[in-house]
Formats: C-alpha cells, structure tokens, sequence
C-alpha cells in the first residue's frame, strides 16, 4: 500500500480536530483505552457527547482551552492506503505550525464553517498551501447540518473560494459538504446532501494519485552520509528527492561539476539495477571523487542552474523580525550555507491580496524576498522540485528555524540569466598542489597605521617559503576595478563589497591573499567576514593611534584632511570603528615590522596553512 501524508487547515474553531476525530472513529482506526481516555475527558467538557476533537488535541492547553496549539500527527489505514495526518492550528498566531505540518503534505483539506463562510484565516492557509506546492486541496465545508445542509450556502462558498484560490494560484480544489460532528459525508454519505454527487472525503482520500510528478522529474539525490566500513565501499546515502537513478546512469556532482557512473545501489534488502522516488538508498560510483554531505548528485546534462542570488517566498515564523543584511544560514536539503536577505520584494496582505512595501517580517508575514548566499547553490523552483525547492532560514544566534521558504520559478530577468559555472579542479585539488590552504587575511586600520607594510612583509615571507599569495591593494583596485566608485558612504561599502568578492575567489583559486584596507566600519566588516566566510577570513587590526598616523603620514593626506581639502577622511572627520572581535591586534606604534610579520605568520601556523608541506583538512579554510 501506498502513503497519503495530508494536513488539515482553516480558521479556528472551523472544526478541525473533530474532523480527523471522526476519520479515526468512523474508519475503526482507534484503539478501545483511546476511546475510553477520550470520553473520559469528554465528560469534563459536554454533557453526554463524545468530543472527537481530543483524539488530536493532547496538549493539556488544548484540552483546557479547546483549541489546537501544536501540530498533532496521527497515523491510521484502511485495506486501501496508509496515511499520516497532521492536524494543524487555526489560530493566527501558530499560522508558523500550520505551515510546519503542511511542508511535507501531499494534500491538504482547508476546513470552512458553513455559517461564517471565507475567513481571513481561511485564507492565510489556502495562500501558504499555494506556496508550499501541496498537489492536492480539499476544501471541507463543515457544519453543513447547522445550515439545513443548503446547496445555496455551499455553492456561495465554493464561488468565493475559488475566485480567492485562483488569485493565489492554489491548486484546483475539490469541495465536500459535510459535517464532522454527525459524521456526514465524512467516510459515509449523507442522506441530506442528494443534490451532491461527489466523494465522502474517505473515499477522495483513498483514490486521489500521489508521488506521479516527483517519480517523473530529473533526478535529485541530496547526500546525507557517506558511509566507508573498509577501504572497499564508499558509498553516499540519502532519500532520493525526486526522478530515478539506475546502474550506469552518469552522474554529475554540485558544486564540483565532478561526473562518475554509478557503479552499485545498495540497500538494506540487497542491491538494486534501479530506484526511484522516495526510496533511501546508498549509491556507489565507479570513480573515487570527492563528495561529503550537502552535495547534491543529479544526471549529467540535467544540473540545475548554481546561483548565489535568487528570490524566494516566505512564511516568516519567528518573534524577532526577519531584517535585511543580518547574517543567517541557509538550508537546502543537507546543505548549509551562509546568505542573507539583500531585499525585501514585497509583503503580501492576505485580506486585500495586495503587495506592499516592507523594511521588515514580523511573525506570520509571507512575502517575497531576495536572499544572497555566501556560496553558489542550486536552484530548483520550488513549484517542481518541493524537496530540493524548499529551504528554511536558521537564526544563527539561536539557532531557531526563523522563516520557511520555496525558491520561485518567476526569477527575475537579472537574476535568471547569471549561474555559477564550476570547475572542473575544485579547491581541494589546488590546496593539495599548492601545498597549503587558502584564506583571506584583511588588515584594518587608520591609513598610515603600517598595514600594508606588514602586509608586502608577510607576503615576501611566503613567498619565500612557496606558498601562493596575492595583496590586494585599497589603492590599487580604485586603479582599475574600482575607477568607476567615490568616496561617498555608499561607494566606499561597495569598494570593500568588491574587494571581498575579489578576495574569496582567489582564496578558492588557493591563494592566501593578504588585504590591506581601512575599513573603518564594523557593518562593512561584517560584510566582508560573511561574504568570505568565517572558516576563510582573519582579521587583523592595525592598532596604531592616529597622533602616531598623523606623525607619519606617508601621502600627506593628514594635512590636506585638516586643511580641508578631503572631507569625511577617516581619524579626523570620520569615524573610525575598532574591531571588537579581531583574530589579531599589532601595535605597529610599539612593534616592528619584523615582529608584527612574526605575529602574522605564528597565527597562520595555527590554522595550518604549511606552505610546501602535508595539507592538513584542504578545503577547510586558513
């Protein structure tokens, strides 16, 4: 037998709860101690009735408050499927539970209370089934006994449902009149509905086709655990996503752009020629290449597009506001990187169906937004690939599941035509050639603070001793690739923006470049680490105080700044903002430049970076 994982949704007090209730009773799916502990407790709350609705509600709130809170799993068959319900909240405030136990749904059943018709809530549910891709709707129209079972009240609704679904882009649902307290066309029919001549909701449940598209679609396969018992089996373990794979297919590796055929798939049961979505399988290729969790094997010729900016929709689920460019992590799958939201698109309003305006997401907002990740990543919409198309956003100071969201298959013009293209040497293979890891070493300071002294010195040191280097220059990249920019606020943040790109590109060519800018700001700063990642990025602060700078001024620019002649300069009229958190401090003022470059180069030791020896963790960042 097949599975049918469905959820339930709609407004509060639409009845819910006491719909799976009366799904587990009616089809014999509930044990006799359960049945006894629910109309124990029902005695507490009805006179005589037994209330179905605490077969779901466990939590004692719930009971309490005759409320869902929480989303509630139950499993139940019949001699023709399996099915896993998750009974989810109507309340507002758990809009981010309903779309928790929504997420992995095959179809939804939105729940309407005949008497009140479309609620706003109602609606919030239908948007965020529309988002989640659910295949299948369901829009239940309860309490039909309460409304003499009127085929007027239930075509009213119908007509204003789907005027609402349409705008959203819900899936073309399928609407069932019944009533959850008497059990009327719930899984049997019910006498009062001869104007009907559709399904008991059972009988959908049972016929309607699950897993088609998924089987149907290129192959996904996100690694989850490469497994090695003995030096005769490397094998990578997952859940296939979506599509088939089979003995000889020729797959291809992201982000490397590696390719191998399959050589094994092995399971628990014994070796397959040939699996498909969703069986859990571990595959074996016929080349040793490398791959480690959050990979993604996909058939050769059939790769999505690798981008590091894409736009995406989002159910926002936490309490502190989603705000743009603070740094989360970014989960796809298995993978996380590091990304932030570099744009707010639009809020939708739910009632009104408008788009609007937004500096930021407070809980249960859906929205469009822009997100920038650290790394390139693939990009499935989410419409086609629900598994490999959905991410969620984590708070990386709490570590909480802040925002769930589904890549758009509506990718902006800009967006849409720029993919990251892969090598085929991958980083590993230049460390182990170079003989030493790459990284990034960003001295900040006041000019004249003797950064890029320390820095040309400990550039000749490795040099010296092998190891592949760059200095990057403020000076000299306004020469060239950064002409184009001033020295207003927002120029100088897009200089350092470039540079750090720059920066991180040679580092993954395995360079250990060496970064000389003032940097005075702690948000640019910021900037830079997440851009080139914090496995890649030290800083150095040049602590020199600027009476000494000025003493020094090399350039002359500390005269012509108190003259006048260059306003906002750093250390006179403009700020200068100390690193608080800084990999390490040299007081040029105090040391010498033999010491300070000793300093350096004892630091990059600490972080294994050997030039012209054994490469220990390539690819893991100085």
């Amino acid at each position: 037998m097949d599975l049918l994982r469905f959820s339930t949704a709609g407004s509060v007090d639409d009845g819910k709860s006491t719909l799976i209730g009366r799904l587990l009773f009616d089809s014999k799916s509930i044990f006799e101690d359960q049945l006894e502990a629910v109309k124990g407790a029902s005695r507490n709350r009805t006179a005589g009735e037994v209330d179905l609705s605490l077969l779901t509600d466990g939590l004692r709130a719930e009971r309490e408050q005759g409320i869902t809170i929480d989303v509630a799993y139950r499993y139940f068959a019949t001699p023709v499927r399996k099915f896993i319900i998750a009974d989810t909240p109507g309340h507002e405030q758990y809009t981010r539970n309903m779309a928790t136990g929504a997420s992995t749904a095959d179809l939804a059943i939105i729940l309407i209370d005949a008497r009140k018709g479309v609620l706003p809530q109602s609606r919030r549910h239908t948007a965020i089934s529309a988002m989640l891709g659910i295949p299948h709707l369901v829009v239940a129209v309860n309490k039909m006994d309460l409304v003499g079972w009127s085929q007027d009240v239930f075509d009213k609704i119908r007509q204003d449902y789907l005027e609402f679904a349409k705008s959203v882009g819900a899936k073309e649902p399928v609407f069932i009149p019944l009533s959850a307290l008497e059990g009327g066309n719930v899984v049997d029919r019910a006498a009062e509905t001869p104007w009907y001549e559709g399904p008991t909701l059972l009988q959908h449940l049972e016929t309607v086709e699950v897993g088609e598209t998924e089987v149907a679609a290129p192959f996904r396969f996100p690694v989850q655990l490469v497994i090695r018992p003995d030096l005769d089996f490397r094998g990578f373990a997952g859940r296939i996503a979506t599509g088939s794979v089979k003995v000889g297919d020729q797959l291809e590796v992201l982000a490397s752009g590696r390719t191998s055929r399959v050589k094994r798939i092995h399971t628990l049961d014994g070796d397959l020629q040939e699996a498909h979505f969703p069986q859990s399988v571990t595959i074996l290729l016929e080349d040793e290449i490398d791959i480690s969790r959050g990979d993604l094997l996909v058939k050769h010729g059939e790769a999505p597009n690798q981008v590091r900016e894409f736009e995406a929709d989002i159910v926002w689920m936490d309490h502190q506001p989603l705000r743009t460019n603070r740094p989360y992590f970014l989960q796809i799958g298995s993978r996380l990187v590091r990304a932030q939201v570099s744009k707010i698109v639009y809020r939708r309003d739910i009632v009104s169906l408008e788009k609007m305006d937004a500096e930021e997401l407070n809980l249960n907002d859906i929205a469009r937004i822009r997100i920038r990740a650290a790394q390139p990543v693939a990009l499935d919409a989410y419409d086609t690939f629900r598994q490999t198309g959905a991410f969620l956003l984590i708070d990386p100071e709490t570590n909480q599941s802040s925002g769930s969201g589904m890549i758009a298959s509506d990718q902006p013009l800009e967006l849409r035509n720029v993919v990251w293209s892969a090598s085929q040497v991958d980083r590993t293979a230049r460390e182990i050639r170079n003989g030493h890891k790459g990284g990034v070493l960003w001295f900040t300071g006041l000019s004249g603070s003797g950064k890029s002294a320390v820095a040309r010195a400990v550039e000749a040191k490795l040099f010296g001793r092998g190891a592949q280097t760059y200095l990057l220059d403020g000076d000299n990249l306004r020469h060239g690739l950064n002409q184009d920019l001033g020295f207003a606020p927002g120029d100088r943040t897009e200089n350092l923006r470039r540079a750090a790109e720059l920066a991180k590109i040679l580092a993954d060519a395995g360079f250990v470049v060496l970064a000389s800018f003032i940097s005075p700001l702690e948000s640019d700063r910021a900037q830079i680490r997440r851009i080139v990642g914090d496995a890649d990025y030290k800083e150095i602060f040049v602590s020199t105080p600027v009476e000494e700078c000025e003493k020094r001024d090399p350039k002359g620019l500390y005269a012509r700044a108190r003259a006048g002649e260059i306003p906002q300069f750093t250390g006179i009229s403009a700020p200068y903002e100390t690193p608080k958190a800084a990999d390490l401090v040299l007081p040029t003022h105090q040391w010498t430049i033999e010491k300070s470059v000793a300093a350096v180069l004892e630091l990059l030791d600490k972080k294994s970076v050997h030039p012209g020896g054994e490469v220990d963790g390539a690819g893991e960042g100085i």
